[in-house]
Parts: C-alpha cells; structure tokens; sequence
C-alpha cells in the first residue's frame, strides 16, 4: 500500500458515517467520470473530427453528440437554431 492510500484510509476512517458516504460518492463520481471520458486515440493520439465520424458516425449526429448529457436535439430544432443564429450575420462584408 503507498502511503498516499494509507494516509487517505487514515482520514476516511476519522470521519462520521455520513462523511464516509459522500467520500464514497464521489470517488464512485471520479471513477464513472473516467470510464465515460476516455477519449478515442488512435496511433497518431487523439482522434480527429473526421476519424470520430469514420470510427462513430454517431459523434457528429446530434443525438450521439449530447448522448451523455441525456439531451435530445431532433434536426429540425438544430436547423432551426442555426438559422436564428446566422439571420443577422452580414453577407457583403468589405475588406
């Protein structure tokens, strides 16, 4: 055991129940954050936005972007918000 682990033992086991609890809580949190965010590497290092889609065509579909959020984007709200969004944008712009 390192004595990083054996020092938090030490602290953990000073604490109340309830303390203890949320100390389990959000290493449960810390480990579930890890597994969901493990980015794809591939043997150049992170993936690119083309080789997502190659490898997951899910990563650019909305529905596969916000998967984990639990947010749902049909394609009509987000043509929707792209419209809204680049109504008032100049079209002749002069240098």
């Amino acid at each position: 055991m390192t004595a990083i682990q054996q020092e938090v033992i030490e602290k953990l086991q000073a604490l109340p129940a309830e303390k203890q609890q949320e100390v389990l809580n959000f290493v449960n949190s810390l480990q579930s954050d890890k597994e969901v965010k493990k980015p794809p590497r591939s043997s150049k290092g992170v993936l690119s936005l083309k080789e997502k889609a190659v490898d997951s065509n899910s990563f650019l579909d909305s529905t596969g972007m916000f998967a984990h959020l639990g947010v749902t984007i049909t394609d009509d709200e987000l043509s929707q918000a792209r419209r809204e969004m680049w109504a008032n944008f100049p079209r002749d712009i002069e240098l």
